[in-house]
């Protein structure tokens, strides 16, 4: 983790043993999509496939939003969107956030939740973010 607005000393005493201009390497677990009971009386269920959402779908959804974009890949020098944004685990939330949106049916996603590691989770709902 390295920001460019940052000196080089400052970026150490932030990030600490994870500070490195030349990367950082995480294998990132998310749950990515989530449908809360309290949305099915505001969202149409298919009366023949009893879903919200075909789940094949949203496999291609998440295919194309997280695992094409970020799969084995150095987030700082492959992914665009952070060559200006640190790849901090809340701005990865925030990045698969904004790609799913995008391809979901309006009002099917719920959160984004990102495991840094077992200790380290984000969960992000649009603007309201939540540490675990």
């Amino acid at each position: 983790l390295c920001s460019k607005a940052l000196s080089d000393e400052e970026n150490v005493k932030l990030f600490g043993k994870c500070n490195n201009p030349h990367g950082h390497g995480h294998n990132y677990k998310g749950k990515a999509v989530t449908v809360p009971l309290s949305l099915l009386f505001f969202l149409q269920i298919d009366p023949v496939s009893g879903m919200v959402l075909n789940l094949t779908d949203l496999k291609e959804y998440m295919q194309e939003a997280i695992m094409e974009p970020l799969d084995h890949k150095n987030l700082d020098k492959d992914v665009p969107y952070f060559a200006e944004v640190v790849s901090t685990t809340e701005n990865v939330a925030v990045f698969i956030w904004e790609n799913l949106k995008k391809l979901l049916p309006m009002g099917t996603l719920y959160k984004v939740k990102v495991y840094e590691t077992d200790q380290n989770v984000v969960v992000y709902k649009g603007e309201e973010t939540i540490s675990e």
